[in-house]
């Protein structure tokens, strides 16, 4: 298992959680739906990466909507960076990951907004 440090963990939480706030904020829906999606979605990381996602709480970033969503954008990128560091054979399974479980959050209730659609595009943007 690859030892991430405890910043580089807070980063990689940010990203994940971040990234399917930043889609379920996008367009009202069902938010158990949704976060249930993303919960089940992120099975898809690599066992080392699921621990460290699940070892502490997320924290978002502070202050307006667009704040939030550059702060996320941002710790997205990082992340592929941090994990490209440590294990890059992982940088296409979490970026895959994080995209499924975007796509999840946005059709959770059925049907996937166009403001949801533009949120998943620029989180894969993010992770390119």
């Amino acid at each position: 298992m690859t030892a991430y440090t405890e910043a580089e963990g807070r980063t990689l939480r940010t990203a994940v959680f971040g990234a399917m706030v930043l889609v379920s904020t996008a367009d009202p829906g069902s938010v158990d739906e949704e976060s249930q999606a993303g919960v089940r979605a992120i099975t898809l990381l690599p066992d080392d990466l699921r621990a460290i996602i699940a070892a502490a709480p997320p924290a978002l970033p502070k202050g307006t909507a667009s704040d939030v969503e550059a702060g996320v954008l941002a710790a997205l990128r990082d992340s592929v960076a941090i994990i490209n560091a440590h294990e890059p054979r992982d940088v296409p399974i979490f970026r895959a990951a994080v995209a499924q479980m975007c796509r999840s959050v946005a059709g959770a209730d059925g049907e996937v907004a166009a403001a949801e659609r533009q949120m998943v595009t620029r989180v894969v943007e993010a992770l390119a």
